[in-house]
């Protein structure tokens, strides 16, 4: 039994898919973190708007580039990252390898403005889940790539 996060946990961590999980009450009971980063404050604060309508997550914080982004991952722990693409410093593509590298846990989606067909073909080897271009950014579309995120299988939307 461990205990951790505010929820005590009925066995060691496992594994759910090919993803590292801490405990069963992290993936049903616990409100799901999301940090938001992107260059654009609008686009964050849309986000933030999204989020208050996707029960059983939660914003946990937001950057405004890729290496601010890593930090944040770090300490905030977060369970998804929203994560644009195209930023100045450091791409979100550049910043989800090095996340996704030290904290396999954390579930990334990219997003841009590209058409899901224009995305940069490194998008999908870079560790994240998905692609979701902006303006198909809805509470509906995270939870369904948030269900799915164990399939191995890069997804754009």
């Amino acid at each position: 039994m461990t205990s951790g996060a505010g929820h005590t946990c009925l066995s060691d961590d496992t594994t759910l898919g090919n993803r590292p999980v801490s405990c069963q009450a992290d993936r049903v009971s616990s409100p799901r973190s999301v940090l938001v980063v992107d260059d654009q404050a609008p686009f964050r604060m849309a986000a933030r708007a999204v989020l208050r309508r996707l029960e059983g997550f939660e914003f946990a914080g937001e950057a405004s580039s890729g290496p601010e982004a890593i930090e944040l991952v770090a300490s905030l722990h977060p369970a998804l990252v929203l994560m644009d693409i195209n930023m100045p410093e450091m791409n979100g593509i550049e910043a989800t390898k090095r996340i996704v590298s030290v904290h396999p846990d954390v579930a990334v989606i990219l997003c841009s403005t590209h058409d899901p067909n224009d995305i940069p073909a490194e998008a999908s080897a870079s560790g994240a889940i998905a692609y979701v271009s902006k303006e198909h950014l809805a509470a509906d579309t995270i939870r369904d790539l948030w269900d799915s995120r164990d399939s191995g299988i890069f997804t754009s939307r």
